[in-house]
């Protein structure tokens, strides 16, 4: 704690920090000391990520190259899917023979395995210098401090998360992550974010909407509003406040071209966000909210705390406000007990909806989690058949739901070079659909752009640019592709 306790430290402290393992890798004080960033799962570890490296940066390190070696070597890690842990295991077996080698360095394991694990990481890999839960993101500076003095450190308990001042080091420079909240208190019986992140906690408004106002300085065009259960926003804070009021708030920042936000949870979605989203011009038209099971049985032994009829009840609200929307969600297949009538359910819901994207999962038991134990297991074999036929529907649908854009002109904001073919750029429509165009990324990155759709693909566009076309404002969706709001 002392000085950092907000996070990164400050000058005099980092230099001394880095300036201890100067000393312990004998490298003398001109060595440029490296570091490694592995990150695994969701966009919340995406951004605990950016700003753990933006405050190694703050103490003096430089990120080490491709096959360089690395004297901080961090792995942020994920414990959604199964297997997680052996992962984990896997990653480190080099780092940790480096050590055992002789070689100086420091080994951390961050994020929700991290949290799960604790003291017993060390215990099989006892080279690890320190274990810390994704509470501690925002203190890997003043944590590192007690490894560079030659402390093994499990940072796990709960913490009140703190307004970090480094600059997290963000791997766009387009699009940027903010988290809004952090944690968990729902307490679904599939799931271990609330054992690995904690009760939820919210940031004040004027810290959002400061970090959102210095990325608009710094030229970024596009925020990402990040929660686990992101409609809780304000809850805990004193007075309370809705997070409807936050986006209409964090919104309206100027030169902010658009802004997202997830995830949503059916039990909590309020249909003032859905009236936000629809009025906020900066808001993209676009909701991500896992259904997991279209079954109320299942949602009741998962403990969601809503039901299938409160779920279409959502769908129907933003299709009337917003009948362009992207609606796309979360579904897990093989819960324990889950018949074939039941699995049937979510199938059907499915077909009532028609989502535009489902991101999908066979349900593997996770550690401390009720569901994990029970005895009604579902056998993997039918797991597996059931993954592919939804994966099969939610595809289909994603295809179905693309078509609306042919023909289209689309407004969008370029983010990056098309890898696989360096002659086109990549970037996403409102409604989040990536799209790929001819064009030079020197000359668009950060643009946007009108693109006519000339190709759907399940989950991609394919178009050209559309010189001197509209850009901006939003389409009403009667049958006909109509421009309202230009």
């Amino acid at each position: 704690g002392g000085g950092g306790e907000g996070g990164g430290g400050g000058g005099g402290e980092g230099a001394e920090a880095s300036g201890e393992l100067r000393r312990n890798s004998g490298r003398g004080r001109g060595a440029q000391l490296r570091y490694s960033m592995d990150s695994m799962g969701c966009q919340m570890n995406t951004a605990d990520a950016e700003r753990m490296e933006g405050q190694l940066r703050s103490l003096g390190f430089a990120r080490a190259e491709e096959g360089t070696p690395a004297q901080v070597v961090v792995l942020n890690t994920c414990s959604i899917r199964e297997h997680a842990e052996a992962k984990v295991y896997s990653y480190l077996g080099p780092h940790a023979a480096r050590k055992r080698a002789g070689e100086d360095l420091a080994i951390v394991v961050a994020g929700c395995v991290a949290q799960q694990e604790g003291e017993a990481l060390l215990r099989r890999v006892p080279e690890i210098d320190m274990v810390m839960g994704p509470q501690y993101a925002n203190r890997l500076g003043d944590l590192l401090e007690g490894v560079f003095n030659g402390n093994q450190i499990v940072a796990t308990a709960p913490t009140h998360i703190m307004e970090d001042p480094t600059q997290p080091q963000r791997s766009s420079t387009v699009c940027a992550w903010v988290n809004v909240i952090y944690g968990c208190n729902e307490r679904c019986t599939y799931c271990v974010v609330p054992t690995t992140r904690g009760s939820e906690q919210s940031r004040p408004r004027d810290a959002v909407r400061a970090e959102i106002e210095a990325l608009v300085a710094e030229g970024y065009r596009e925020v990402t509003l990040l929660g686990q259960n992101i409609d809780s926003w304000g809850s805990d804070l004193s007075p309370k406040q809705s997070f409807a009021d936050l986006l209409r708030d964090v919104g309206g920042v100027d030169g902010l071209a658009r802004m997202r936000f997830v995830t949503s949870h059916p039990r909590y979605m309020s249909p003032r966000v859905i009236d936000a989203v629809a009025e906020v011009p900066a808001l993209c038209p676009m909701f991500h909210i896992p259904f997991q099971s279209g079954d109320d049985g299942i949602l009741r032994d998962m403990g969601r705390g809503h039901t299938a009829a409160r779920y279409r009840e959502i769908v129907h609200n933003i299709r009337t406000r917003l009948p362009d929307a992207a609606i796309t969600a979360d579904a897990i297949v093989g819960f324990p007990g889950e018949t074939e009538e039941q699995f049937e359910n979510t199938l059907q819901l499915m077909r009532d909806v028609r989502f535009d994207q489902i991101n999908t999962a066979a349900y593997s038991p996770r550690p401390h989690t009720p569901a994990a134990v029970w005895g009604d297991q579902v056998e993997e074999g039918v797991k597996k058949e059931r993954l592919r036929r939804i994966n099969e529907l939610a595809a289909e649908h994603a295809l179905e739901r693309r078509q609306r854009y042919l023909g289209r002109v689309e407004e969008v904001l370029v983010e990056k070079r098309n890898e696989r073919h360096p002659a086109q750029v990549k970037g996403r429509n409102p409604q989040g659909c990536p799209v790929f165009f001819e064009g030079d990324i020197d000359e668009l990155k950060g643009q946007l752009v009108p693109v006519r759709i000339v190709e759907a693909r399940p989950y991609s566009l394919v178009g050209e640019r559309a010189e001197g076309r509209f850009a901006g404002g939003r389409y009403a969706d009667d049958g006909e592709s109509v421009v309202v709001e230009a």
